[in-house]
């Protein structure tokens, strides 16, 4: 089992960039994050393959937002530029076998979560 831990999270402001990271105890394969806004329920933001070779976006955060991962490091990370009050949400990545995934039922190990808030 997979223990993987987010940081980065905070407080910003409309425009404003954050970079996400998530370190992992172990080798992992595909890795997303995904995002969960009060009330709504968790959603795809991306995912990568472990070559780091090919990425998937969701529509919402393309041009914006960025996933890489430094495999030596066990880690993962999420550049978010141009942010916007609706990216506030907990930003949670996960591990999974199945290469660029959105659906949160392909991911096996999950993260506690970061906190994301961006006002206006």
């Amino acid at each position: 089992q997979v223990q993987l831990v987010e940081s980065g999270g905070g407080l910003v402001q409309a425009g404003d960039s954050l970079r996400l990271s998530c370190a992992a105890s172990g080798r992992t394969f595909s890795m997303g994050w995904f995002r969960q806004a009060p009330g709504k329920e968790r959603e795809f933001v991306a995912a990568i393959t472990y070559s780091a070779g090919n990425t998937h976006l969701a529509d919402s955060v393309k041009g914006r937002f960025t996933i890489s991962r430094d495999n030596a490091k066990n880690t993962v990370y999420l550049q978010m530029d141009s942010l916007k009050p609706e990216d506030t949400a907990v930003y949670y990545c996960a591990a999974g076998k199945y290469s660029l995934s959105s659906s949160l039922g392909s991911y096996d190990n999950w993260g506690q979560g970061t906190q994301v808030t961006v006002s206006s």
